[in-house]
């Protein structure tokens, strides 16, 4: 039985991936989707410091065509020891 979603695949996908900042934090981030998304394109990245400049928040939008490729990028955001948060 296929399991249920309500998004409609294939599409893009924002995922919003945070952590401390560190200068090789935007390219762990890029490795790891690229791993199961070989086309993302890493110019649709977006960035931003929090205000004190600890952390920064990495936005990419993926175009991910099933929820096990989807649920696959975020199991592998979400265990990296540099990933803090994975929205």
């Amino acid at each position: 039985m296929a399991e249920e979603t309500l998004i409609e695949f294939p599409c893009d996908f924002p995922i919003k991936v945070m952590g401390e900042t560190r200068d090789d934090f935007t390219e762990t981030v890029i490795a790891v989707i690229q791993l199961h998304s070989p086309d993302f394109d890493a110019s649709r990245i977006e960035m931003r410091a929090s205000s004190g400049g600890k952390y920064i928040s990495v936005t990419c939008n993926i175009f991910v065509t099933s929820k096990p490729q989807l649920d696959d990028i975020y199991r592998a955001l979400t265990s990296h020891p540099l990933v803090k948060v994975v929205l």
